[in-house]
């Protein structure tokens, strides 16, 4: 989607999926382990428990993502490209914040590190709403103003961070659950991180894609 909320061209969205496509072939594994697309033509009914691979997963109820381990699983009637956003955020959960990581062209790969803008702008990126990095400035004029249904960036000058199916995804505001689950998981201090916590948001613009 364009950053005026205008639909894509379809040559533009194959273009973004062939993009996202080569990312996934080299992450793969995070799909299965967190919940996100894996190809399946419709997702388990919710409270069903279903293998991963690596052990069960259990299915959370429709419209709520479910926290486990510091990533996040997708809610049972979450749409495809929200089921994406999520893969894609949790693929760089254990990354550490960098200014300016995550602003280099998408199909070179993930980055090292990701600032607040560069992470909301990847995890976008894997639901085909994104298919350049933007800054958070520029996320305060992208897409649909005020918030979505499933997913809703929220941004001002400074700072942005994401809230997708109930879940905040941000490298900031860090509550003591999101601070005890990156101590146990081994994860770096500093980074894109999930959390069931909301964070005050005044002085900032919502915004969503539209139809989400």
């Amino acid at each position: 989607m364009d950053p005026d909320g205008k639909k894509q061209r379809p040559a533009r969205l194959l273009a973004v999926a062939a993009a996202a496509a080569a990312i996934a072939a080299a992450a793969a594994p995070a799909f299965a382990e967190t919940g996100g697309a894996t190809g399946s033509s419709a997702p388990p009914a919710a409270g069903v428990v279903t293998s991963t691979g690596g052990g069960a997963m259990y299915v959370p109820p429709a419209g709520k993502a479910r926290l486990v381990n510091g990533r996040a699983i997708a809610p049972a009637d979450a749409p495809p490209e929200v089921r994406r956003v999520i893969a894609f955020a949790n693929r760089i959960v254990s990354k550490p914040y960098r200014y300016g990581g995550g602003h280099r062209p998408f199909a070179k790969g993930l980055d090292r590190g990701y600032d607040c803008s560069g992470a909301v702008s990847y995890a976008l990126f894997g639901g085909g709403f994104l298919d350049a990095p933007l800054d958070s400035g520029s996320l305060m004029r992208w897409g649909k103003r005020g918030r979505g249904r499933w997913i809703t960036v929220y941004a001002h000058g400074g700072h942005t961070f994401l809230v997708v199916a109930g879940l905040r995804f941000d490298t900031g505001y860090r509550d003591a659950e999101a601070r005890a689950a990156s101590r146990r998981l081994g994860l770096p201090r500093t980074g894109p991180r999930w959390s069931r916590k909301m964070r005050p948001t005044r002085g900032y613009v919502a915004r969503h894609p539209a139809g989400f």
